[in-house]
């Protein structure tokens, strides 16, 4: 199953679950999910999502900590919401102090993706609903381990849904939008009003306030540096905690906003007939995101994960060292592999962090170079690293020729100075489902992200915190995480 966010994925479907889901029309669709996200009990989840959304909360925080000392949006942004002023409602986190939740969300949310090291999925599942869920705790004095983890499940389960319904192949390239922040106005409104208690006409009528703010195209991600790639989800989590928060106050939103004339399939994603099965079928029975989801184990854009993977492979495989390599391409692949790939020279030169891990060129690089790619690379040290930028001149890009077979994976092909020509198309990428990655690693990841936190957090409360993530469920008040780590 394709874990590559924009794609049709329903190949190994378990027949019992598109039965169970067969007959499903677009009708009331809206209503089911609202009806589903105010009342799904912690009760309904699986064991492995909890455990699944158990890690979600501890590398989202993680990645989000550790922006705060890495990346200078992340400081503009702090320093806008600081500005403004106003209750001091949620935590910024990494930088401590307090502001209105949804201020508190729109910087956290940014920060979750500014490393490009969060999780994946049907877009940046965690990104869009865990910033939410903890600003929305805080501001009401609490939540158990058990609704937090419910809330969150509820949000991502959604979006994933969503994401699955789209029949468009490369859907987010066709039409230019953004998974992450498209919907996480909805995902998260979810989540936001879960932890609110909204009833479900009140859930309802979030989700449509969530709708009528939607945005979120891949501009951002063309041409000339741009911060506004990393904040995808400040803008979408700020408007996802006002949309529940205004649900609650009885502000009501736009109805039928999946299946209506110019609701989100039929103006947006432009297909007239989205897969109703899986956008609302067996809601509360199967959780596609289990299938769907992968922890990164390289901070840098998912489009790279192949890439590395094949040739971290290549390296391992024949014990390749850079001056062994006389040139790598790059080809085929999804359509973003280009996009990443192009143009060359500025591909290869990266100027900002966010440059370098939006480059093909450049991480494969990297991961020629160093054996491993890390946050330390993306650095302004990192960036000029001339035993890395001298391995970027040797990569280049090429599509597919026509007698080559197309694989949503691009190869990696490597041309040594001894006239070797090694290929490698990789079948799995590390921290999907089918090649998960262990504790030991994310709680690694963890430590390290933090270790760039623009306010320290000390090495006991990292490991409170850590212990209280891993037994959330038994957790009486999940906040106590936030603190620790304030």
């Amino acid at each position: 199953m394709n874990t590559i966010s924009g794609q049709v994925r329903h190949e190994g479907a378990d027949p019992a679950q598109v039965a169970s889901a067969a007959g499903e029309t677009g009708d009331g669709a809206t209503r089911k999910l609202a009806r589903h996200a105010a009342t799904l009990k912690y009760e309904d989840l699986p064991p492995e999502l909890v455990a699944l959304t158990k890690r979600c909360v501890l590398d989202t925080l993680g990645v989000t900590i550790g922006a705060s000392g890495m990346a200078v949006e992340g400081r503009i942004a702090c320093e806008y919401v600081n500005d403004l002023g106003g209750k001091p409602e949620s935590t910024i986190l990494g930088y401590g102090g307090k502001a209105p939740a949804p201020w508190a969300v729109f910087v956290n949310g940014g920060l979750g993706h500014m490393l490009d090291y969060d999780d994946v999925g049907a877009g940046h599942v965690s990104i869009a609903t865990i910033p939410a869920a903890f600003a929305l705790a805080e501001k009401q004095g609490g939540i158990s381990g058990r609704d937090l983890i419910t809330a969150v499940a509820v949000g991502t389960d959604i979006m994933t849904r969503i994401d699955d319904a789209i029949p468009i192949p490369e859907w987010t390239a066709a039409e230019g939008w953004f998974a992450t922040q498209l919907f996480g106005f909805i995902a998260g409104a979810a989540t936001a009003g879960r932890v609110l208690g909204l009833n479900e006409a009140q859930m309802e009528n979030a989700l449509g306030i969530g709708f009528n703010q939607i945005s979120g195209t891949r501009q951002m991600a063309v041409g000339a540096s741009t911060h506004m790639r990393s904040m995808q989800a400040g803008f979408s989590g700020q408007g996802a905690v006002m949309s529940a928060l205004l649900a609650q106050r009885g502000m009501i939103g736009s109805k039928d906003f999946l299946e209506g004339q110019y609701g989100l399939f039929k103006t947006y994603i432009r297909a007239r007939d989205p897969d109703w099965n899986a956008l609302v079928g067996g809601l509360g029975k199967r959780f596609a995101l289990l299938a769907r989801h992968g922890f990164k184990v390289w901070p840098a854009c998912n489009y790279t994960r192949p890439t590395n993977t094949a040739t971290l492979q290549l390296r391992r495989q024949y014990k390749l060292q850079p001056d062994d390599v006389e040139s790598i391409t790059i080809i085929g692949g999804h359509a973003n592999t280009k996009q990443l790939s192009e143009p060359i020279e500025r591909k290869r030169r990266p100027q900002l962090a966010i440059d370098g891990k939006f480059s093909i060129p450049f991480t494969t690089a990297v991961m020629m170079a160093k054996g491993n790619v890390t946050l330390r690379d993306y650095t302004d040290e990192g960036l000029r690293d001339p035993a890395v930028l001298a391995m970027a001149d040797r990569v280049s890009y090429r599509p597919v020729s026509g007698d080559e077979k197309r694989f949503t994976f691009p190869a990696v092909e490597i041309r040594t100075r001894d006239g070797r020509v090694l290929r490698c198309q990789p079948e799995k990428l590390p921290g999907n489902p089918d090649n998960p990655v262990d504790q030991e690693l994310l709680d690694a990841k963890f430590r390290d992200c933090i270790s760039f936190a623009a306010r320290p957090v000390a090495e006991s409360n990292a490991t409170r915190a850590m212990e209280l993530i891993g037994d959330l469920e038994n957790v009486a008040d999940a906040t106590e995480i936030i603190r620790l780590l304030s």
